[in-house]
């Protein structure tokens, strides 16, 4: 594809000069991944919207991003118009509307501070609401699906608002993450929420904010890179698992990987965290394939003790074929 002609025909929609081969580690928390074949930052909806359509219209490969919080970006880079999502507007009441590149931790404090309960679970996720709804983000048995009412978005070349069943959501998954979905752009939601006291909601989020600070590790990740396990028989016959958890059926992710003996198992510059075994930290000089092979290695000794195959939570970006998208 000839990306020096796609940009100047794209030109004219943009308030902003488009970048060509912009490194994609300055833009992802795990501070890996080589250069996007153009990136452009969008902080309008009815712009984002508008470069949206004629990209899908034109068939060009998109990616669109948030705060790179989720993904994994291959060494060799996004052959594909990234677009950063910077639509961060909010209107707050019982059901607010937002633009999806907001901060998911900021749209819960707008929303705190209105006396509005529901995001309490999002006070310590670092990515932005598109973001959030992409991988159906949540906590301590919340979910983003659970509060949408109505999405506002561009899908195979238009404009539309759908209800959150468009999204086929499912456990830490919509059908914006599995393979053959449609080209979509997610604009803004309308989401229900409770009106309580702001006492009580900054009680929730204070002690859940707590144990995330207590668990978490404070080097570059891209947060929880597996999904918790959901298998009753598995989390019945593990010893040292918590009652609630083995009522519930659910096996954290980082108790198989700390139960293999991988906590602080090291691949190049990347690393299994010391703190939490879920966690894929940088220690300064990772490349995005040290990420890929510990996390196969990961995989390989769950599935060899437990007999279960990991799934990621994270997002492989750029990467072909050859990894699962």
């Amino acid at each position: 594809m000839d990306w020096d002609a796609l940009a100047r025909q794209l030109a004219p929609l943009c308030s902003q000069p488009l970048m060509r081969n912009e490194p994609m580690r300055w833009h992802t928390t795990l501070r890996v991944g080589g250069p996007a074949a153009l990136f452009y930052r969008v902080s309008d909806l009815n712009e984002f919207a508008q470069i949206s359509e004629w990209a899908q219209s034109h068939h060009v490969p998109t990616f669109i991003m948030g705060h790179g919080s989720n993904i994994l970006v291959s060494d060799a880079g996004i052959p594909a118009l990234v677009i950063y999502n910077a639509c961060e507007r909010a209107i707050v009441g019982e059901q607010t509307v937002a633009e999806t590149g907001i901060p998911i931790r900021e749209l819960f404090l707008k929303t705190a501070q209105q006396g509005l309960s529901g995001l309490e679970f999002a006070v310590g996720i670092p990515g932005t609401l598109g973001g959030a709804l992409v991988s159906n983000a949540g906590a301590y048995r919340q979910n983003i699906a659970d509060l949408l009412i109505e999405i506002d978005l561009v899908s195979e070349g238009r404009r539309q608002r759908v209800a959150p069943d468009w999204m086929q959501f499912s456990y830490r998954d919509s059908r914006l993450r599995r393979p053959g979905a449609p080209p979509t752009a997610l604009l803004a939601v309308r989401l229900r929420l409770t009106p309580d006291s702001k006492r009580a909601i900054f009680a929730r989020a204070r002690h859940l904010q707590r144990q995330r600070i207590e668990k978490q590790p404070p080097e570059s990740s891209a947060g929880s890179f597996f999904k918790n396990v959901y298998d009753r028989a598995l989390a019945e016959r593990l010893p040292g698992l918590s009652a609630p958890l083995k009522e519930a059926g659910v096996v954290p992710a980082g108790f198989l990987i700390e139960a293999c003996g991988l906590k602080g198992y090291q691949i190049g510059g990347a690393s299994v965290s010391r703190k939490h075994a879920n966690f894929l930290i940088n220690r300064g000089d990772a490349t995005a394939s040290d990420f890929y092979q510990l996390a196969q290695t990961v995989k390989q000794a769950v599935y060899e003790r437990f007999g279960v195959w990991l799934e990621e939570e994270v997002l492989y970006v750029g990467w072909g074929a050859d990894v699962p998208q």
